[in-house]
C-alpha cells in the first residue's frame, strides 16, 4: 500500500485566490508590497514610496507615478471529512479503510510540507471524536492521521454525522476532501454538499471493482449487508444483474450531478492509492 511517504507526489491548488494573512504557497486575494509581481498601479491607489516603479513612471505621458504591486502567497486549511459507516469495512480488491488511511495520511503530509494546516473529521451516525483531529501544521500529524483511521471501528448504520460536521466547518474557505463510498440517501448527499458550498469541495469515491464487476450472470450469491441487515442468499440472473448495475449507475450519476453543481467532479479511488492520478485530477478541475 501507499502511505504518507508519498505525500510529496500530491499536488493541489485551490479554486480561486485564498483569503487570509498567514504566509503560504497559494495565490492570495490581497496585494501589497511583498510576494510575486502582479502589476503596476497609480501611486494614489497604493501610496507606498518604497515600491515606486521608476521606468513605468517615466514612460507615463500624463506624468503619473506608479508603484509595483505584488501578489501575496497565503496558507489555507485542508480538511478530510471521512465516512466511517459500516460499508467502509468492505474488503474486495483492496481494504477500503486502508485506502482512506493512505489518502488522508498523504494529504496531511502534503499540506503540512508546504505550510498548510490539515484537519480530520470521521463520521458515522454522529461525529467520531476518536477519529477527529483539529487542523494542524505539525509534520508529525500525517502518521497520527493514518493510525487513527486504520484503528477505527466502522459499525455505524447511518452517515448523519457528515451533515453535522459539514455544518460545523465555518470560517474562511477551505479545501474539503469528502471521502466516502457515498451509499447515502440522495437528500443527505445534497445536504452535505450544500453545507460545504462556501468551501472548495473534493469528493473522493471509494470504489471497488469486486463490487462492480464481480456479479455473475447466473448463480447463487451470499450477500453480507454491512449496514446491519445480515446475510442473505440471492439467486443472480441476467435481469437482476442488469437492474443492479443500473442502480449503481444511477447512484453514480446522482453524485456526479450534485458535485458538478458545487465545483469539482468526483475522484474515483479504487484498488490502490495513486497519488499521481489524484494530483492530475486536482490540477485539472
Amino acid at each position: 500500500m501507499s502511505g504518507p511517504e508519498h505525500a510529496a507526489d500530491i499536488v493541489y491548488r485551490p479554486r480561486g485566490r485564498v483569503a487570509g494573512s498567514a504566509v503560504g504557497a497559494h495565490r492570495g486575494r490581497d496585494a501589497g508590497g511583498l510576494g510575486t509581481f502582479r502589476d503596476q498601479v497609480p501611486f494614489l491607489r497604493m501610496p507606498d514610496a518604497r515600491r515606486i516603479d521608476v521606468r513605468a513612471t517615466l514612460r507615463d505621458p500624463f506624468e503619473g507615478t506608479f508603484v509595483r504591486r505584488f501578489e501575496s502567497r497565503t496558507a489555507l486549511e485542508v480538511w478530510a471529512l471521512l465516512d466511517l459507516t459500516a460499508s467502509m469495512r468492505f474488503v474486495g480488491e483492496a481494504d477500503r479503510l486502508g485506502l482512506a488511511a493512505d489518502l488522508c495520511g498523504a494529504l496531511a503530509a502534503s499540506a503540512t510540507r508546504i505550510g498548510d494546516a490539515f484537519g480530520l473529521i470521521g463520521c458515522d451516525d454522529d461525529v467520531r471524536e476518536d477519529v477527529t483531529l483539529p487542523a494542524s501544521r505539525r509534520r508529525a500529524a500525517a502518521g497520527e492521521v493514518a493510525a487513527r483511521i486504520r484503528s477505527a471501528r466502522c459499525t455505524g448504520t447511518g452517515a448523519g454525522g457528515m451533515a453535522r460536521a459539514a455544518h460545523g466547518l465555518a470560517g474562511r474557505p477551505k479545501i474539503v476532501f469528502l471521502i466516502s463510498d457515498f451509499r447515502w440517501p440522495e437528500a443527505l448527499i445534497a445536504e452535505v454538499f450544500a453545507s460545504l458550498s462556501r468551501h472548495d469541495i473534493v469528493p473522493v469515491v471509494l470504489a471497488d471493482t469486486a463490487e462492480e464487476e464481480g456479479l455473475p450472470a447466473w448463480g447463487l450469491m451470499e450477500l453480507d449487508d454491512l449496514e446491519g441487515a445480515g446475510r442473505r442468499v440471492v439467486f443472480m440472473r441476467p435481469a437482476l444483474r442488469r437492474a443492479w448495475i443500473a442502480r449503481e449507475a444511477e447512484r453514480t450519476e446522482t453524485l456526479r450531478r450534485i458535485a458538478a453543481a458545487h465545483g469539482r467532479p468526483p475522484f474515483r479511488l479504487a484498488g490502490r492509492f495513486d497519488p499521481e492520478a489524484l494530483s492530475r485530477h486536482l490540477l485539472g478541475t
